[in-house]
């Protein structure tokens, strides 16, 4: 499995509802609302970096009220 965060900046007074749906999808593990140069965090998993990006392309970035992400996957050095 591969795992990232994922850094989202959301349009103004956006940031809870964002979480909220983006917490429904298939492979997120948290969506959370902070504080900060970022609005949302989020930890997802998918099996493969391709999955990884599909997820993020077509379902997160696809919430509406998001204006920039961020992906980091998660490394094991």
């Amino acid at each position: 499995m591969v795992q990232a965060y994922i850094l989202i900046q959301t349009e103004v007074g956006k940031a809870t509802a964002v979480a909220q749906a983006i917490s429904k999808l298939e492979g997120v593990l948290q969506a959370e609302d902070v504080t900060g140069p970022y609005d949302v965090i989020v930890r997802a998993e998918a099996g493969t970096v391709d999955d990884l990006g599909r997820l993020v392309v077509a379902r997160i970035q696809q919430v509406e009220g998001i204006t920039r992400t961020l992906t980091c996957p998660v490394v094991h050095l």
